[in-house]
């Protein structure tokens, strides 16, 4: 199971091309009654991703094209692998295009602050997530990750009372995980009896590989951890490979952060030890940060920090509502979709070709 993980894993990987992906999308037709410049369409935009190996970002992607599709907006995609140098060459091709708005999903802020405010001198909006910089004018798309993260853990305490043993998957560095996992340690602090037994985690071209070999490696050190926190998917993955390999599925739960429709579809295999997530969705987020995208062009975003609202998302709800996909979860959790975050009248009526 692991081999097979690996394989489809680095097969997602190999798909991303060196810097630029393709042209521009093909320019729509103006909406009508929308303001300037959006009436007249040939809006460009620019979406550079730091990581391509996850369905996160191929959701989140996803998202983004669909939303730009609706709004007439010409959109070229850049895919990275984790690389700043190549991030920095990317949003240089992309001011260089004359792109009217980039969005940047993850990265190492430091390693591009300086080329993200030559975007911003040339009048580009620039929309980031899980990527700190720190310019004024960044539009910021967030997750509210305290909340993730305490939904989550409500619902390990829950299943399992307040004196779990907790495995803790985490990576510093990525400010997502960052902020997670100062909620984890005020949980601890407020939860005296739940004992963390283990830390570890990675993150590189095949996270989940990686972490089902450390999870395997750390559950025949510490047999006694019955809960297991990964927050971020692809741990959760990992872990959930090296439980079921264990033989250990029916005594330790996973709880994580963020949802795909592979990991929906992994929760939902019986006798699952992945039982809860918390999550705000990924193709719901590429959408809302093109919208904001849209909106700082015309004037009408109100705020440059944009906090979306997330929702836990249990084993026994996919179950019960026969949830097979991130479609069909956006259509049945109410909210989950996000079309009521980030958005004006104008946009909900799209293009008419």
């Amino acid at each position: 199971m692991i081999r097979r993980s690996l394989l489809r894993l680095a097969a997602a990987a190999a798909i991303a091309a060196p810097l630029g992906l393709a042209s521009f999308s093909a320019s729509a037709a103006g909406i009508p009654g929308a303001p300037a410049p959006f009436d007249k369409g040939g809006v460009r935009v620019a979406l550079i991703v730091y990581l391509s190996g996850g369905d996160y970002y191929q959701n989140y992607e996803a998202g983004v094209k669909r939303q730009a599709d609706e709004l007439g907006i010409e959109l070229r995609s850049f895919q990275g692998r984790q690389k700043p140098d190549e991030e920095r060459e990317q949003i240089r091709q992309a001011i260089n295009l004359g792109v009217d708005g980039i969005i940047i999903a993850g990265g190492k802020g430091e390693a591009v602050s300086d080329v993200v405010q030559e975007a911003i001198d040339a009048g580009i909006t620039v929309v980031a997530q899980n990527i700190t910089l720190p310019q004024k004018e960044v539009v910021v798309i967030d997750q509210d990750e305290s909340k993730q993260l305490d939904l989550v853990l409500g619902q390990a305490v829950k299943d399992n009372g307040d004196a779990f043993k907790a495995g803790y998957i985490y990576v510093e560095g990525f400010p997502a995980l960052d902020k997670r996992d100062v909620a984890w340690k005020a949980f601890k602090a407020a939860h005296p009896k739940v004992e963390q037994l283990a830390q570890w985690g990675a993150v590189d071209d095949t996270p989940a590989e990686t972490v089902a070999n450390q999870t395997a490696a750390t559950l025949r050190a510490k047999p006694d951890i019955n809960v297991i926190l990964a927050p971020w998917d692809e741990f959760a993955r990992g872990a959930k490979i090296a439980v079921d390999e264990a033989g250990l599925s029916d005594r330790i739960k996973i709880y994580s952060v963020d949802v795909s429709t592979s990991d929906i579809q992994a929760i939902r295999e019986p006798g699952s030890p992945w039982v809860a997530t918390s999550a705000v969705s990924a193709s719901g987020t590429g959408a809302a940060a093109l919208r904001a995208v849209a909106l700082a062009r015309t004037g009408e975003l109100k705020d440059t920090r944009v906090l979306l609202p997330p929702t836990l998302i249990t084993q026994t709800f996919l179950n019960d509502n026969d949830v097979k996909n991130e479609e069909e979860l956006n259509a049945k959790l109410p909210g989950f979709d996000l079309k009521d975050q980030v958005t004006a009248s104008w946009i909900a009526k799209g293009v008419t070709n």
